[in-house]
């Protein structure tokens, strides 16, 4: 009876020191609570870090593609330009080459617009007007970034030796008003510095030919 008592004695002893299965779950139940958030909180961030790296590679390569785009749009714009300044060029020279008479009348006009006759000063008064139109279209397309500057100051170079001739700057005053103000301001800076008349100097315009 005694080693039985003292037995029991032992094995409650024994389970006493134990902690129930009751205490231990609220305590795990803790630690989820307390750590795994925390982990989870990680995870969003790294994820959310990632994300916005990824998103910013998208951009750049983007810019890159874009850039590229506008670079090949540049480009096509100025062969645009070079193609248009290279056939209307084409077209006003071929008109004295077609013509003698076009080619006299012409001679004379850059001499002395006023001393044409009408229908002399039609023609050379259309010439000059095509003329004009085709730099103002240059001009755009320089102002805009279409055309480089080694072609606009191409076009300025032969505005600068027709408008140093007194029959050129007789017709402009008739017919300034038709072209935009930003171009008439282009030609009268061009007036302006007074360029010696050397286009035609061999061909003695001094002395107007005779018919």
């Amino acid at each position: 009876m005694e080693l039985t008592a003292s037995r029991r004695t032992i094995k409650v002893c024994m389970s006493s020191n134990r902690q129930p299965a009751v205490t231990r779950a609220p305590l795990a139940a803790a630690h989820l609570i307390l750590v795994r958030p925390a982990a989870v909180l990680m995870n969003w961030e790294m994820l959310s870090a990632i994300g916005q790296v990824v998103a910013a590679m998208g951009v750049i390569i983007s810019l890159i593609y874009l850039a590229g785009q506008i670079r090949e749009q540049n480009k096509e714009r100025r062969r645009a330009g070079i193609n248009i300044l290279t056939a209307q060029w084409s077209d006003l020279v071929k008109t004295g080459q077609e013509s003698r008479e076009f080619a006299a009348l012409f001679l004379r006009g850059m001499h002395s617009f006023q001393d044409l006759d009408a229908p002399d000063k039609l023609s050379f008064s259309a010439f000059f007007t095509r003329y004009t139109r085709n730099c103002e279209g240059m001009f755009i397309y320089y102002r805009d970034g279409a055309l480089e500057k080694a072609l606009w100051e191409e076009v300025e170079r032969t505005m600068t030796d027709y408008f140093a001739y007194p029959g050129v700057r007789e017709w402009w005053a008739t017919r300034k008003h038709w072209l935009t103000d930003e171009f008439r301001a282009v030609v009268e800076a061009i007036i302006a510095k007074n360029p010696q008349p050397k286009l035609y100097a061999a061909y003695k315009l001094e002395a107007p030919p005779t018919a």
